[in-house]
């Protein structure tokens, strides 16, 4: 007969067996034993908890789940004590790929899972379905969260089942903001991108299209048309903007890339607004009409005009009403004792520039949920200390001309000076009240992109006169890797 050990306690004094059965809540079974002809034997009924781990229960199938799920495993706090419940039909995975190398075409070499499970976007072990079965972390596939008692500590899922949870880590990321149901945005043929399902639903578009219309001149907009290029599709960026990421591009730095995508036979729309998109007789969509009047075709219409964190249930749990988002302190700790919120849905402390934020980006992620379990698992109480980072990869398919693969660190306010004709190298360096806050740097060497994070996060006085005259963006980088050390430029 299995031993019985004794139960490790339980955050909020979570059970996990049924009231009636008060002299075994004090014993913890083995997983092995639990839910077995052996349980019932010895008299052991299960609660009607759909979850047998308990302990720790994560919301959330992506990026920051994953990461999650391997701290707890380092931590030896997973086995037989984690559950992780999720809308997505797979394991978690490294969601930036659905929009770069997942859409390159049939003959290029897409990427397709199991290739990019996490955590092998930071150089970590693939996180296939059986490891989590090997590490005893209990998974929910495609069964979303839809409600929560705070006060029993329940969660309800959209199949009917009722899950406990001692400690709750809400990783629930954003959903794809939509364009109205009135204007056309559900019509056949017209895409979002959030998940698998998403971008296989895109492919099998892409295989049968001819025009290509995408909405949207941010990340997902530019990495989709990108990927439609490489398809030789007849391809149109659409957006209100003047320029395209206008959120983070000046306008010069956009220039170059909306220069290079042209070369690639991608044409720009810029400042226009979608009256509604156009369908035939058979409710596919045959154009992007526009406001001013235009129609535009289109057989397949890619939309990505942003996200929004996906609050619900947990509206309760204590908001923030500026940037969006669950609010948390600088451990990542909710309103709510034992609740938990990570990752895009997460308002946290932004500290080393004094304000709240909400980064929607694979490197929070993954960080937050770190130093989420770590401090959740540890006597560690420092503070969450995030450098803000973008990236993009794009052209990256086999025969594509030149790849494309930028990184910013820092904030981008203040003055800003571009170094480099794009060929392939240009710099863009912000500069507020004679500190660099901030630097973009397209097509560095290993080095010069470790450099970036060193620069951003110490802030150097640069004199922008002298970072004016550099003849080249690797003289502009030594100039402010300098000034780190000496202090000035």
């Amino acid at each position: 007969m299995a031993s019985i050990a004794n139960s490790l306690p339980l955050k909020h004094g979570i059970s996990l067996w049924c009231p009636q059965h008060a002299s075994l809540n004090r014993t913890r079974l083995p997983s092995s034993f639990r839910s077995s002809a052996s349980a019932r034997r010895y008299g052991v009924v299960s609660c009607a908890f759909a979850n047998e781990n308990r302990e720790f229960v994560i919301v959330g199938g992506g990026n920051a789940a994953g990461y999650a799920a391997r701290t707890f495993v380092e931590h030896g706090m997973a086995d037989g004590k984690l559950c992780i419940v999720s809308k997505e039909a797979f394991a978690p995975y490294e969601r930036p790929a659905l929009t770069k190398a997942y859409l390159f075409p049939l003959d290029k070499k897409p990427a397709r899972l199991p290739g990019f499970h996490t955590c092998v976007g930071s150089g970590g072990e693939r996180q296939t379905p059986d490891w989590y079965k090997e590490k005893g972390i209990e998974m929910l596939y495609e069964d979303p969260v839809t409600g929560i008692d705070i006060e029993k500590q329940t969660l309800t899922t959209n199949s009917g089942k009722l899950l406990k949870y001692g400690s709750l880590i809400i990783a629930t990321g954003c959903t794809a903001s939509r364009l109205p149901d009135k204007i056309g945005g559900n019509l056949p043929g017209v895409h979002y991108i959030r998940d698998v399902a998403d971008a296989d639903s895109l492919i099998s578009s892409l295989e049968k299209a001819r025009k290509v219309v995408v909405v949207g001149g941010g990340y997902i907009g530019m990495e989709v048309a990108a990927a439609a290029a490489g398809w030789k599709l007849d391809t149109t960026i659409i957006f209100p903007e003047n320029h395209l990421l206008q959120r983070l591009f000046t306008p010069s730095l956009a220039r170059r890339y909306e220069e290079f995508y042209q070369e690639n036979g991608v044409k720009f729309v810029k400042g226009a607004s979608i009256k509604n998109i156009e369908a035939g007789s058979d409710g596919h969509v045959t154009a992007v009409k526009l406001e001013n009047g235009s129609t535009i075709e289109a057989d397949t219409i890619i939309i990505g005009i942003g996200a929004k964190p996906a609050v619900s249930p947990f509206e309760r749990v204590g908001m923030n009403t500026t940037v969006g988002g669950i609010q948390v302190d600088g451990q990542f700790r909710t309103s709510v004792p034992g609740i938990f919120a990570i990752g895009d849905v997460a308002a946290f402390p932004l500290k080393m520039y004094n304000r709240i934020a909400r980064v929607e980006h694979v490197d929070h992620a993954r960080r937050s949920a770190q130093h989420c379990i770590n401090a959740l698992l540890t006597a560690k109480t420092h503070l969450y200390d995030y450098l803000p980072y973008f990236y993009s990869r794009v052209f990256e398919y086999e025969g594509s001309p030149r790849k494309i693969w930028w990184q910013f660190f820092g904030d981008n306010v203040g003055e800003t000076v571009e170094i480099g004709n794009f060929d392939p190298k240009i710099a863009t360096f912000w500069i507020d009240s004679g500190k660099l806050k901030g630097v973009l740097l397209e097509s560095g060497s290993p080095e010069e992109f470790q450099l970036l994070p060193k620069l951003a996060r110490s802030q150097p006085h640069v004199a922008i006169a002298k970072l004016q005259k550099a003849s080249s963006v690797e003289e502009a980088l030594e100039l402010a890797h300098a000034s780190v050390q000496a202090g000035a430029v």
